[in-house]
């Protein structure tokens, strides 16, 4: 994925590195750099842990729950249903098969999502325009 984001990348761009969760298992997908592509195009990558920013989280929440109900922002879930999903949908985690946040609803179909929660009652997962 880094390989294509940074072939499309302007000049100048910047990449904030966050959460490789494929990278930290030993997994055959490694992120190749082309070096030469970040020196020609002089691409800042800077990596970030979400603690590093904990003194803004509550300010985080109010500010996406709001950009949630007014469909500025979308959330993209990959949802998996049942308990006996959980040992597949955690070895997906790993191996980097997610797109979006990966649930699994254990509950019944008529419990709300996490986007479904921020957002108001009247939200179809999708269709914000």
């Amino acid at each position: 994925m880094l390989e294509a984001v940074v072939e499309n990348m302007n000049s100048f761009g910047r990449v904030a590195a966050c959460g490789v969760m494929s990278e930290y298992t030993g997994s055959l997908r490694k992120a190749k750099l082309d070096m030469v592509q970040i020196i020609y195009k002089r691409i800042r990558i800077q990596g970030f842990l979400a603690f590093d920013f904990m003194n803004i989280y509550h300010q985080f929440i109010s500010t996406t729950t709001q950009y949630f109900q007014t469909c500025k922002i979308k959330a993209i879930e990959d949802i998996y249903y049942g308990v006996e999903s959980i040992p597949m949908a955690s070895v997906d985690i790993f191996r980097g098969n997610n797109i979006g946040k990966k649930i699994v609803r254990t509950r019944g179909a008529n419990e709300l999502s996490l986007a479904e929660n921020l957002c108001s009652s009247s939200f179809v997962k999708y269709q914000c325009k």
